[in-house]
């Protein structure tokens, strides 16, 4: 929402206003593609048809190709030079263990990996591929047609599907399912083919991160005619974009949401002028200025996710908090908050934004945005009286409510903004907390220690003070390390690290009964700064310590926050 008006008058205007849209898309950044084919087990006879495909995919999309089934070009030299590494089909034990190496490092530094098909009867007895790929293959029965179901119509690889996409392909069974480790896009409907072994959920495309790194990968790919199929071209071309970084998404994994919307308004009603189409399991804005609000059910605590787009210049945004507002929209605006969609707005009320209360982090913002024409995705993770807003998987706001006049518990819903403002929105889904355990920082305001202070204005409390203008920092050496005593024994879940400037590029997570003996829970290598959500932890411990091993900077470790969660 660009201005707050009011007024019958000023919302005709408004909703008469026309925009100039911007193309579709924007072309991307020049980047480079390393396609790797090499097989040690099965040869496909499309991979000279997908390597052609490939390059004819970046020629018309800014991106250079070099393929080769030479396992010498995996050194750390020459992987720099590629922003994603394409595994076309490969099979069997293909890189050496130093190529492994140089390979792990890469992708963990921030490099990208698309696999095809193949991919994941590749590397059997590598972990950390398992872990990259997501899921082994593990039979397929004869090439034919089945339907698959898109869940994600966000990602850049799956926004252009329908929700049944029906095709012909050799259709993969897999050893694990990848759903608790990676974020599902597609599953393939079992009932629609014979020799499906999964059941009811049978992932057949999947994306994830990699410390800095990023994964994609697609079952499909193992006739020579899925390469000649547009849908299918555009699926790879969205993959081999998201590894590369240069579309961005939410791939963290993704369990225990409810639809509120995916094709069906039950539910939903509009508030005010204008309102929103559904087609395609679409909604789409038209004219303005209204509100379109989930009025089944009010929430609490909650996670929310929805997939937006925007085109050109436009304008929207998904209001939370606010009460049962009858047919007046600003009641939303008046009692409640809003999300604001819109890049092009004053910091305090851009895309990110808790509109007039608090600008995202525009640095994150930017990092993490999508342009207009392409999707998007938010969270909106509201717990108690604090909003935290995560773009395409980024956190780029957190917002505590202090107004007493004002309340997160509420309603929720999206904004037409008017006539000349387009705005889509997919996949509006929620996730309930209440009856979880209280979600709380177990460290907060806890006894810090640290192996140094870069002076006495830095200690380690500052790391436990839920301040992010007060910071701990070390000296300017490695190894350095904080902790924090808990001051009981608690099953460790989760730590959350807000870093200043000067970061840890390698470091520890550990934990301890004793505040002696430390046990290592989990390492990152490739760290980029800024907010580490190290998730999926599991330790009895009542001391937690970074330590880190290797600065990206020539200064010490700055910490803003160091928080532990747990129960």
């Amino acid at each position: 929402m660009r201005k707050l008006v009011a007024g019958a008058a000023t919302l005709v205007a408004l909703a008469a206003c026309t925009f100039t849209a911007s193309p579709a898309t924007a072309a991307d950044a020049p980047y480079d593609v390393l396609v790797f084919s090499k097989t040690a087990g099965f040869r496909h006879d499309a991979i000279p048809v997908g390597i052609q495909t490939i390059r004819d995919l970046g020629a018309a999309n800014n991106f250079t190709v070099t393929a080769t089934e030479d396992a010498n070009a995996f050194t750390t030299a020459n992987l720099a030079q590629y922003e994603t590494v394409v595994f076309l089909n490969t099979t069997g034990d293909v890189l050496n263990a130093t190529q492994q190496t140089a390979f792990e490092s890469y992708v963990r530094g921030g490099g990208g990996y698309a696999g095809v098909h193949a991919a994941a009867d590749t590397e059997y007895d590598w972990p950390f591929y398992g872990q990259l790929v997501g899921a082994y293959f593990q039979s397929h029965p004869a090439i034919q047609q089945v339907t698959t179901r898109v869940e994600d119509r966000g990602h850049a690889s799956t926004a252009h599907l329908p929700q049944a996409w029906t095709r012909t392909d050799e259709l993969y069974n897999y050893r694990t399912n990848p759903r608790s480790t990676a974020h599902v896009l597609a599953t393939l409907d079992e009932s629609t083919y014979s020799g499906g072994s999964m059941g009811a959920d049978h992932p057949i495309a999947w994306c994830k991160t990699m410390d800095s790194g990023r994964s994609w990968y697609t079952g499909l790919g193992h006739t020579q005619a899925s390469y000649a199929e547009a849908n299918f071209r555009t699926h790879l071309l969205g993959g081999i974009r998201y590894a590369a970084n240069r579309a961005k998404a939410d791939c963290r994994p993704e369990t225990g949401y409810t639809a509120l919307y995916n094709g069906s308004t039950t539910g939903w009603t509009q508030a005010g002028p204008g309102g929103f189409t559904s087609s395609d399991a679409t909604l789409s804005s038209t004219g303005g200025m209204g509100l379109y609000w989930y009025s089944a059910k009010p929430f609490t605590s909650y996670s929310l996710k929805a997939d937006w787009r925007l085109t050109g210049d436009s304008n929207s945004g998904i209001f939370v908090g606010f009460p049962n507002p009858s047919n007046d929209p600003w009641v939303a605006v008046n009692q409640g908050y809003e999300i604001q969609i819109d890049a092009t707005d004053a910091a305090d009320r851009t895309t990110g934004a808790i509109y007039t209360f608090k600008s995202a982090d525009l640095a994150a913002r930017d990092a993490a945005l999508n342009p207009a024409g392409e999707w998007n995705t938010y969270e909106l993770l509201v717990e108690g009286q604090r909003i935290r807003v995560y773009l395409n998987g980024r956190l780029v706001n957190d917002f505590t409510n202090t107004d007493p006049a004002r309340n997160l518990d509420g309603y929720i819903g999206i904004q037409n903004h008017g006539a000349g403002d387009q705005a889509a929105f997919r996949n509006i889904r929620v996730k309930e907390l209440t009856g979880q355990p209280p979600v709380s920082n177990l460290a907060l305001n806890k006894t810090a220690t640290a192996s140094s202070v870069e002076n006495g204005s830095y200690p380690a409390s500052n790391a436990v003070d839920a301040s992010t203008t007060t910071r701990w920092s070390s000296a300017f050496g490695d190894p350095q390390w904080v902790q924090v005593d808990l001051g009981a024994t608690f099953n460790v879940n989760r730590v959350r690290l807000l870093w200043e400037a000067a970061y840890g590029s390698a470091y520890q997570i550990q934990t301890s009964a004793n505040g002696t003996t430390w046990t290592t829970e989990r390492s990152v290598t490739g760290g980029n700064g800024g907010e580490d959500d190290l998730t999926g932890l599991n330790a009895q411990a009542r001391y937690v310590r970074v330590l880190g091993t290797t600065r990206a900077t020539a200064w010490g470790y700055s910490l803003f926050t160091f928080e532990v969660y747990g129960n």
